[in-house]
Order: structure tokens, then C-alpha cells, then sequence
């Protein structure tokens, strides 16, 4: 039992490292004779988990779509375009505001062409786009090379070019020329300093940031479910039947210990269960899919009428008594477990709508772990009393007494669970163009909720369970200020304020009608080699910006952390900041050779050349991604991604600053 336990913690808390360089898609490439004088060329791209790469004709202001590029075509000629292959998925993007198609698992494009006769030539490559929820990939090329006569199939299959390792792209970027050769006297601006940002540590990724808080939510909702009619009473009760239960203390806290974990078993198994039932596909879908959150939304306004006290949600008494009778006629290990199970279902009535609200948010997060995650921090919370009170019996006698006092909590639960639905309609109302729930009109829906939570809290607002004393305690007026505080806080967003801490629930600003609220960082240059030569000459460091047009988290950092005063002046005022677009399909005057990973590339347009800087520099290809250098290209400073902590980032900039004064005294 101890080692199957072991086991599952384990891989539960298994972390894993990952490098800065991402390639979570791998395509090969077949050339596949249809008849004596027509081919199709058949690009099969095998994604990771959580990834998806989008289809072709996606129209302007969304991400990459996939294109069939030519660079040499002779004795063959075009049939239609790029002809996406098998299960795509169709889905409303509300970040992106469009309609977006694209494959999750395996990506299939196919191309026709006709031979016209005698020796031919085709090459070129197939160009896509691929995102996570947390990050996109810059345009990414496959390319190809098939040359032969008549119908004949050339030898070999090429294979698609994979992305390098960080460590083998500085080694081998190190050796190539860079696109812009430096002038003599002026430094190399293009010099690789992967080795330098490892030794300054690296950046928490935002994945493991999510994981730590989806654990910490539920924890938190296991600690509220405690505090509720159908749970709280029963820990003194349940403790004590343990303790008195054995002659001996020591059984008796083994048995109560075992007792706790069997709830953590039981509500992981859950996690699991949901986990398994969805898969990841799935839940990433969710996010988007209107028709779920639809449903989630009536999901969470049941549950509220039913905190509120309209009704109470039970599952059927039949059930939980045919566990209590199984309990007692068993024994050991088997006899608490189901004594366990018996305590899930008589308490479904208060943790049950917890249990959904928690289940409805981090499903929607689209990590096949999250449900696993956030019902292993319930279960703990949930079963952390239990064993204590084992352990430590006086602390029974300091119990606080049952009372009105729970019944508060489950109608705050009410309200939240309420302002909570109304994030899942505002996506279905971005996904069917209702414009029914806009920005100003969804916080005005909060403002009106969370003052009346806080009107609640003093005592204003009666609901069916509430006592007639309605004398107010110390915490709960610090609760109905903190409430009151909240909702007055939201009222400027009416006039376009950014309201930093709800941006994550909130419709986009673009929803809003009317917006008084300028408060935007431009980019100096969006020319790295120009940008870097002026910041020489003025003798300044450098902010390097690598974005995209398609780059959905990049927008939101420029909104939530950029428009923070003291980013802003630091940016403005102490750094060149220089914005590279690695999706910009501006024509180069000329394409560029260049080697990579011991492979030539061309490089076609400013984005594949932007895409190449960050790479071979810097060992990265994620957006966004920022990093602070000196004027000769030397970093100053670890790089940042996607993190709205407004905070840290500031930390980010500072430090930044401080290394390069440092570095100028020396000089």
C-alpha cells in the first residue's frame, strides 16, 4: 500500500526539465505517384501533447496558416493549392476573435502537382504555425528537394529539419557566418550567448507557474469545503470514534491517518477519472468551445442558487447508506476506506458544487493534468484535519462551535461561483457574436455582485439559512470591505481602465465601446541591427521584444505589464527597446544562406530572420520572449516569457539596469 502511494505521489510531482528550444512537431515528407503524369507530395506531421498546428487559408489577423512554398519548379506545374488531410478540428478562437481550424496529434497536407514531361525539378518547402496554450512557434519550414525523370519516384525521402538543441545551436551558429556581416571597428552584435543565459539561471516556465496554481486553488476549495454544514461537524465526531475506538492511541492514529488518505485516493481518483473520460484533446477544446461553456455557465448558477440556500443538491440517500452498511461489516484497510467513501457522499451537498467550479476551471485550462492536480490540493485540505486532530486530540476542545457562521461561507461561495459563470458566458458570447455580454456590461455585472456580497457580509441581505442575529464579527467586515473594495475598484474599467487583476476573466478591451485609457509602449526600432548600432551611440542597454502579429500571450503582457507606470518609464526611459516580429512576411532584398545545425537554411523574409536571431543567439523560439543585452549584444539579465507578475518583471528590468551599470564602472 506504502509503495503504490509512493508511487503515484511521484509521478505526480515529477517535474520535468525542459530546455528553452521547443520541437513539438515533426513532419516528414513522402512523394507519392498518382498516375503516370501527376504526384502528390504528402507532408505528415507527428504533434506533442497540448500542441496543435494550424490548417491552411486561416485569413488575415490570425496565426500562421499553412503554405506550399516554391523556390524551383521545372517539368512540373501546380494542380490547386495546399489541401489539409484528416481530422481538423474547427473551433471559435476568443483571443484570436475568428473561426480557426487546425490538428491536434497528427497534422496531414497534401499538394498536387503535374509532370509535363522529361527531367524535373521541384523544390521548396511547406511553411506552418504551432501553439500551446502558453506560447507560439515562429513560422516553421519544412523543406524539400525531388528531382528525377517521367513518372520515375526519386530515390530516398527527405525527412522534415527538426529544431536543434540550444547547446548545438550555439555550437554550430558560432561557425556560420551571421546574415549581417559587422563592419569593421563595430561589435558582433550576433555573437551566440546561450552558454552566458544558462549561467544566469534559468526562467520558471509558465506551465509549472499553472500547475502550482491549479494545486493551490484546490487546495483552497478543500480548505472552504471544511469550513462548510456537511463537513465541519463531522471532525470531532469522526476523530474521536478513532481514537476511542482501539485500546490502543497508537492504532488509532494509524487508523485516522489512513483515513486521510484514503480521501486523497478517493478524490484523486476523480481527477483521474475526469482526466481520462476528456483526454487532453479534449480539454484543451474546452477553453473555446462554446457549447461547453454554455453548459458550464448554467453548471455554476446551479450550484449558486443551491449555495444561496433555493435548494440543497444531494446525491441519493440510498447510496451513502449502502457504503455505511458495507463499512461496518468489514474490517481493516477496506473498512476505512469505504468509511471514507461514505464521508464523499453524505458532504456532496456542500463540497460537491467546489468540486465542480474547481473541475469547470482547470478542465478548461487544457493540461491533462490539471484535474488530477487540483483534486490532490482538495483532498489534502480536505483530509489534512483529520490526521491532525489524531495526532494531536487537545486540539478537538479548540474547535470553534457549529453555527450561522458556515452558512456564510456557502452564500460567499454563492456569489463567487456566479461571478465565475459569467466568465464562461462571456466566451460563448465572443464565439456566437452576440455582443451581449461586452466588457463594460460584464463589469457592471461584478461591480453589482461584489457589492452586494459586501452588503451581504454586513448584514443588509437575508437568505432563507441565514440567523436572525445578524451582529457582524471582526473577519467578516474585513471580508465585506475587502468585498466593497473590490467592486469600486472595477468601476473605472467602465471608462477603459486595464484593471490589471481581473484582465484573465474580463472580455478584451476591443470589446469595450468607450475607452478614455492611453497608456502604450511603442517600440523604438524593430530593426535589430539598426536598433543595436543606435543604443552603441547612445550608450544605453537594450530591451530585446521577440513577438509576433498572431502572438495572442505577447498582446496580454503589453496590456497587463507593459502599461504598469513604472514598466513603462523603465522601458521608455532607460532601455532601446527594439521589437523583432518573427512572423513579419516582409521580403528580404534578397534571400539569405545561412547554416544551422550543420544544415543550410535560406532565410526568405524578416521573420525567418528575426526567428533565426533568437534562436542561434539566444537558444530559443518561443514568444514571447524578452531579453535584456548591452549595447554589444551581451546579456544582462536571465530572459523572460509569458508572466504577468508585474513585480517580478520590474525585478526583471532593475536588475537588468544594475548589471549594466556595473559592467560600465568596469569599463
Amino acid at each position: 500500500m506504502k509503495r503504490v502511494l509512493f508511487s503515484v505521489f511521484i509521478l505526480l510531482f515529477a517535474v520535468c526539465v525542459q530546455a528553452q528550444i521547443h520541437d513539438p512537431v515533426k513532419f516528414d515528407v513522402e512523394w507519392k505517384n498518382v498516375s503516370d503524369n501527376e504526384i502528390e507530395i504528402l507532408f505528415t506531421g507527428i504533434i506533442e501533447s497540448g500542441w496543435h498546428v494550424y490548417s491552411t487559408e486561416l485569413g488575415d489577423g490570425g496565426p500562421v496558416s499553412a503554405t506550399f512554398n516554391v523556390d524551383k519548379l521545372n517539368g512540373a506545374e501546380l494542380e490547386g493549392g495546399l489541401k489539409p488531410v484528416g481530422k481538423e478540428i474547427s473551433a471559435y478562437d476568443p483571443l484570436f476573435e475568428m473561426d480557426l481550424r487546425y490538428f491536434e496529434r497528427t497534422a496531414r497536407f497534401v499538394q498536387r502537382l503535374k509532370l509535363t514531361g522529361g527531367d524535373y525539378t521541384i523544390e521548396g518547402y511547406l511553411e506552418y504555425g504551432a501553439c500551446n496554450d502558453e506560447n507560439c512557434l515562429p513560422p516553421t519550414q519544412v523543406s524539400f528537394s525531388f528531382s528525377g525523370k517521367g513518372a520515375a519516384k526519386p530515390a530516398g525521402q527527405p525527412k522534415a529539419e527538426a529544431a536543434p538543441p540550444a547547446e548545438e545551436v550555439a555550437k554550430d551558429s558560432a561557425q556560420a557566418a551571421a546574415p549581417v556581416a559587422a563592419q569593421a571597428g563595430t561589435p558582433d552584435y550576433w555573437q551566440p550567448v546561450v552558454h552566458e543565459l544558462e549561467a544566469m539561471g534559468e526562467t520558471v516556465t509558465g506551465e509549472d507557474l499553472s500547475m502550482l496554481y491549479i494545486f493551490i486553488t484546490g487546495f483552497l476549495g478543500g480548505l472552504l469545503a471544511l469550513f462548510t454544514p456537511c463537513v465541519w461537524p463531522i471532525i470531532p465526531m469522526t476523530v474521536s470514534f478513532f481514537l476511542k475506538r482501539n485500546d490502543n492511541r497508537r492504532k488509532g492514529v494509524r487508523d485516522a491517518c489512513t483515513y486521510g488518505i484514503s480521501i486523497v485516493v478517493i478524490y484523486v481518483a476523480l481527477g483521474l477519472v475526469i482526466t481520462g473520460i476528456f483526454g487532453a484533446s479534449a480539454l484543451n477544446a474546452l477553453s473555446t468551445n462554446a457549447v461547453f461553456n454554455i453548459f458550464f455557465c448554467l453548471l455554476l448558477v446551479v450550484f449558486a442558487i443551491s449555495f444561496l440556500g433555493a435548494f440543497e443538491i444531494t446525491l441519493p440517500s440510498s447510496w451513502s447508506n449502502a457504503v455505511d452498511s458495507k463499512a461496518d461489516r468489514t474490517t481493516g484497510l477496506i473498512s476505512i476506506f469505504l468509511m471514507a467513501f461514505t464521508l464523499s457522499l453524505v458532504s456532496f451537498s456542500c463540497t460537491g458544487p467546489i468540486i465542480g467550479f474547481l473541475l469547470v476551471q482547470v478542465s478548461t485550462s487544457g493540461s491533462i493534468l490539471a484535474p488530477t492536480i487540483g483534486m490532490l490540493g482538495f483532498a489534502i485540505a480536505l483530509a489534512l484535519p483529520f490526521t491532525l486532530f489524531a495526532l494531536f486530540p487537545s486540539w478537538l476542545k479548540s474547535m470553534p462551535k457549529s453555527g450561522g457562521w458556515m452558512n456564510v461561507i456557502k452564500v460567499t461561495l454563492g456569489f463567487i461561483e456566479l461571478a465565475f459563470a459569467l466568465k464562461f458566458l462571456s466566451v460563448a458570447d465572443l464565439a456566437y457574436g452576440w455582443h451581449l455580454l461586452d466588457r463594460e456590461t460584464f463589469l457592471a455585472l461584478w461591480i453589482v455582485l461584489f457589492a452586494l456580497l459586501g452588503f451581504y457580509l454586513l448584514g443588509k441581505i437575508r437568505f432563507p439559512h441565514d440567523d436572525e442575529n445578524t451582529r457582524v464579527s471582526v473577519p467578516r467586515f474585513f471580508l465585506a470591505l475587502a468585498s466593497l473594495a473590490f467592486a469600486v475598484y472595477m468601476v473605472p474599467g467602465l471608462w477603459g481602465a486595464p484593471l490589471k487583476a481581473v484582465s484573465a476573466f474580463a472580455p478584451p478591451l476591443n470589446t469595450q465601446d468607450f475607452n478614455l485609457y492611453k497608456n502604450e509602449v511603442h517600440a523604438q526600432f524593430t530593426d535589430y541591427d539598426q536598433g543595436m548600432e543606435y543604443a552603441r551611440l547612445q550608450g544605453k542597454p537594450v530591451m530585446l521584444d521577440f513577438t509576433g502579429y498572431g502572438c495572442v500571450n505577447c498582446r496580454k503582457m503589453e496590456l497587463a505589464v507593459w502599461t504598469d507606470r513604472k514598466v513603462s518609464d523603465l522601458i521608455e526611459n532607460d532601455y532601446v527597446l527594439i521589437t523583432l516580429y518573427v512572423d513579419d512576411k516582409t521580403p528580404l532584398p534578397a534571400p539569405m544562406k545561412v547554416t544551422e545545425n550543420g544544415k543550410e537554411r535560406t532565410l526568405r523574409t524578416m521573420g525567418d530572420k528575426w526567428s533565426y536571431l533568437q534562436r542561434v543567439k539566444f537558444g530559443a523560439n518561443a514568444q514571447p520572449f524578452y531579453v535584456l543585452v548591452d549595447n554589444e549584444g551581451k546579456p544582462l539579465n536571465k530572459s523572460y516569457s509569458y508572466d504577468e507578475d508585474i513585480a517580478a518583471y520590474v525585478d526583471f528590468l532593475q536588475t537588468g539596469l544594475r548589471n549594466y551599470e556595473d559592467q560600465s564602472e568596469k569599463n
